[in-house]
């Protein structure tokens, strides 16, 4: 299941093209007013599937599991999420998300020296937990960083600074990664799931490596040779 535009078909996309079991049942539901699912959590119920997936970023994702649990079919039918789960939601969701797999590259518990020391700061500041999409900006201006201290500051060195940016040298907050010929990242990508943390705050940790050093399955289409 899934909201219906372009993150939503994609998301669904890449499911399908990695599962490697028998989909029963598919929705696209309205985006972005659509937030009561009764009509296709009826359909879940009806067919019974060994597993739901579901893709439900904001509001929308917290209306989904709050139904989800509502409707009983939590403690029926696993469900496996992407984008419901994170430090955004956590606080709303509470007990409702434990138990949840999710995914993705970046997780808040990751050992690496600058993953500590981005949540550590921003926790300080900020007074909670970094959500995935602070460390994706958090990266993003690194990666910058890293250019603009490669050509020593002269940001009209715009071919230099690509080249540099190509690199990916800085620390990243994900651990140590590389781009493909097509600029998208090779990167790990880790399985998540909501606990409580010793202070009773909602977060989230990492449970599994599910894909090391992974490229997406478009790349070699790409005309790009770097």
């Amino acid at each position: 299941m899934a909201p219906n535009y372009a993150a939503g078909k994609d998301v669904l996309a890449g499911v399908k093209a990695n599962f490697k079991g028998q989909i029963v049942g598919e929705d696209y539901t309205k985006w972005p007013d659509q937030l009561d699912f009764s009509v296709e959590l009826s359909k879940v119920r009806n067919i019974k599937p060994d597993a739901v997936f579901a893709f439900y970023p904001g509001a929308a994702g917290i209306q989904f599991l709050t139904q989800y649990s509502q409707s009983g079919l939590r403690g029926q039918i696993p469900l496996y999420t992407s984008f419901i789960v994170d430090a955004l939601s956590l606080p709303r969701l509470t007990d409702l998300a434990l138990n949840v797999p999710g995914a993705q590259h970046w997780v808040i518990d990751l050992p690496n020296d600058a993953n500590k020391k981005f949540v550590a700061d921003f926790k300080r500041k900020y007074d909670r937990n970094p959500s995935f999409y602070a460390a994706q900006a958090y990266d993003s201006a690194m990666l910058i960083d890293s250019a603009v201290k490669a050509v020593g500051g002269d940001i009209t060195k715009k071919d230099a600074m690509r080249d540099a940016m190509r690199k990916a040298n800085y620390a990243s907050v994900r651990g140590s990664y590389k781009y493909g010929n097509n600029h998208f990242p090779i990167q790990n990508f880790y399985l998540q799931e909501a606990v409580k943390d010793d202070a009773g705050t909602f977060t989230l940790k990492t449970t599994a490596l599910a894909l090391k050093d992974h490229q997406d399955r478009y790349h070699e289409l790409c005309k790009m040779k770097w």
